[in-house]
């Protein structure tokens, strides 16, 4: 089989290589349409987020028969159009479990402590005053986790150990977890209101999309901060804007935004193409949260990359390939 991968690090190049021996492998420095069309044979493909398949790159592979993901997410799938044509999508269903929720206390303990910003105005000053940058405990705070699958799971057993108190929200209540760490499950508006600190980790959809919008942080607890480890578009960013800079919100630790892509590629907005005012918004607000050093730490979708975490990718992506060759897929969507 013809297995097209996108831009890949040399161990984990060279574990494909050594696992897959018998199938040809492409490498392929960027996923376009127009690259994809080389290889119009190919069976399968295999793309981290970083590379969109839309519906225009799935037209030029009129071979494909599998996507195999490496991530949990896939919403940089057109999923529906592979559904029409009968491709199935494999993810990478629990890679980073402890990986992500650790960096989610990276961003706590950087905002709770103003570690960023002291280190930022020494650096850029040369000084600094100690007053200034006065933090808090996490210990005896409330935890607010939303989304109690494995990652959030990970949160609140480390959260224990801070000594947290912990408010869980999920669509589908895990009640002998709840039982596990000793934290109820309560509704969302409920969670946010009484929670110092929200934690987000629940998987890109429909229903997920704005799901922290501007009615919700709006009744956040006043002073409280926000992390999010998920995906940028489960908050709407200009909204966020608005409660960091009204002080409703005292702190963000974002390692996805809205538009992120745009944010690292912003040259493509310039296209003749592109009309999406909307785009242009988001990178805006983008732009005016990495202003905001005091309050806001951002960083490019890191929280993944650990060699344990990278290690597991590469693994189970193999594990799914052959599973789809031997007629037996695994981690499919439906």
């Amino acid at each position: 089989m013809k297995i097209v991968f996108d831009a890949l690090e040399p161990a984990a190049r060279d574990l494909f290589e050594k696992e897959l021996a018998g199938h040809e492998l492409v490498f392929l420095d960027v996923i376009a349409p127009d690259s994809l069309r080389s290889v119009p044979d190919a069976e399968a493909i295999s793309v981290f987020v970083s590379s969109p398949l839309t519906r225009a790159h799935l037209e030029a592979l009129p071979s494909l028969k599998l996507i195999a993901a490496r991530s949990t997410g896939y919403d940089h799938i057109d999923a529906a159009y592979a559904k029409e044509r009968g491709i199935q999508i494999a993810t990478v269903p629990t890679y980073g479990a402890r990986t992500v929720a650790e960096y989610a206390f990276a961003l706590m303990l950087a905002l709770s402590r103003k570690a960023y910003a002291a280190y930022d105005r020494l650096r850029t000053e040369g000084t600094t005053d100690v007053k200034d940058y006065e933090g808090f405990d996490l210990a005896g705070k409330t935890l607010g986790i939303v989304g109690t699958g494995n990652i959030g799971k990970n949160v609140a057993r480390i959260a224990k150990g801070f000594a947290m108190q912990i408010k869980l929200f999920d669509v589908r209540p895990d009640e002998a977890f709840a039982r596990e760490v000793e934290s109820p499950y309560a509704p969302l508006e409920e969670l946010v209101a009484e929670s110092d600190i929200i934690s987000l980790h629940v998987p890109y959809l429909p229903t997920t999309h704005h799901l922290v919008n501007a009615d919700l942080l709006a009744r956040f607890k006043p002073g409280s901060m926000l992390i999010n480890t998920s995906r940028g578009a489960i908050v709407d960013t200009q909204a966020l804007v608005h409660a960091l800079k009204s002080g409703s919100l005292a702190g963000a630790g974002l390692d996805v935004i809205e538009g992120e892509r745009e944010l690292l590629d912003e040259a493509a907005l310039l296209s003749d193409e592109h009309h999406d005012i909307k785009a242009f918004q988001v990178l805006v607000a983008a732009h005016a949260l990495l202003d905001m050093t005091d309050k806001v730490i951002l960083t490019p979708h890191i929280a993944f990359n650990t060699r344990e975490a990278k290690r597991e990718i590469t693994a189970t992506t193999i594990q799914n390939i052959k599973a789809f060759v031997s007629g037996a897929p695994a981690h499919t969507i439906r």
